[in-house]
């Protein structure tokens, strides 16, 4: 591929269907569904040498330049607000580049977002489809066809860069799209051997624990979306969970024992089209995650995320939040050949102050 002109990548957003708060930990499994809402990124030569950001969710552009090999103001290297991951997205395929002894030109990216209402984000995984669709946009631009799981690699190495506890879970839904069963790699270790070895070696290395494959759709079933209206922290919660004596305890080692044989038996429901038993370890998933708040108080449960939840088990489906939780969204199960209680379980989500999401699972992950 020849470098320049304009390219444009998409990603979508994603939900966690069961494993949060374990899949932090290297090796434990979750599964994500891919969403249809995206972020876009495209990318246009500019003259010179530095970077132009442009994101809908600021009112300027800003340009940085290139200290060695990381970008900033004049004033030194660092990303300004909001613009961390693409930032980092961008220095990371510059290392591969510089690697290859090829050069990174001028360009400007634009960021535009489905993922937010108004600059309020829904919970769908932003700043992982963000830094997916980046890395594949400024990778396309500057000359380099990458597979899907090189593309993974990138991302997952530019997000260790800024949250080292981040799961990447939303980064394999965003690449690979649809139903994913997922394990996250030891990120301290693949940071380390980039940093060691270099980023080309990181992609052609094995990764600790590292595993995704896809998962075929629930059979019969129909995946419904609530919005809280509240913004939840995914990072501050995990770190706050991080900082309690609960880590390391009985308590942790049973979640993480209930939540891996739930995640697994999910999985094989999954693969099976056994509805009632997928069902059954989503309603597992929602106790154990309750289980874990009234245990540690962290606020995973909120009075809406409660309601959406009650409302559609009252007709016969499954919920659970959606990741942290503490707000954002929650999801349901519920039988698709039943459209009249899907209409009386939104109109309750409706009465909870539950705004339902018309969103749809995403086949496809990353792409043009």
């Amino acid at each position: 591929m020849t470098p320049g002109g304009t390219v444009v990548r998409r990603a979508p957003g994603k939900l966690f269907v069961a494993g949060e708060y374990a899949v932090v930990d290297p090796g434990n499994p979750a599964i994500l569904v891919a969403v249809d809402r995206y972020v876009t990124v495209t990318v246009t030569g500019l003259p010179g040498t530095g970077i132009e950001f442009t994101s809908d969710l600021g009112p300027r552009a800003v340009r940085l330049r290139w200290h060695g090999a990381r970008l900033g103001t004049h004033d030194g290297p660092g990303a300004p607000a909001g613009l961390a991951h693409v930032v980092s997205a961008t220095e990371t395929v510059a290392r591969l580049l510089a690697e290859r002894g090829l050069p990174v030109p001028g360009f400007g990216l634009r960021v535009e977002s489905g993922l937010h209402d108004n600059g309020t984000k829904y919970g769908l995984g932003s700043s992982g489809a963000v830094t997916v669709a980046a890395v594949a946009a400024v990778a396309a631009f500057c000359g380099l066809q990458l597979p899907p799981e090189d593309r993974f690699r990138l991302a997952m190495l530019a997000t260790a860069e800024i949250d080292p506890r981040a799961s990447g879970g939303d980064l394999a839904a965003s690449t690979w799209g649809g139903w994913i069963a997922y394990q996250a790699p030891d990120r301290a270790a693949v940071r380390d051997l980039a940093r060691r070895h270099g980023v080309q070696e990181a992609l052609r290395a094995p990764w600790p624990h590292f595993a995704a494959r896809r998962l075929p759709a629930p059979a019969g079933l129909s995946l419904q979306v609530g919005w809280t209206g509240t913004p939840a922290s995914t990072a501050a919660l995990v770190s706050d969970l991080d900082r309690r004596t609960w880590r390391g305890s009985a308590s942790h080692r049973t979640f993480v024992e209930t939540t891996t044989d739930c995640v697994h038996a999910c999985a094989a429901a999954l693969e099976q089209g056994d509805r009632r038993s997928l069902l059954e370890q989503i309603r597992r998933a929602r106790r154990e995650l309750a289980r874990l708040d009234d245990e540690v108080g962290l606020g995973i449960f909120t009075p809406p995320l409660t309601a959406l939840c009650d409302a559609a088990e009252a007709a016969g489906g499954a919920a659970k939040p959606s990741g942290a939780g503490g707000g954002d969204c929650g999801i349901a199960l519920l039988d698709a050949e039943a459209p009249r209680n899907i209409d009386q379980v939104r109109e309750r989500w409706a009465t909870a102050g539950v705004l339902p999401l018309p969103v749809r699972p995403a086949a496809e992950g990353n792409e043009e």
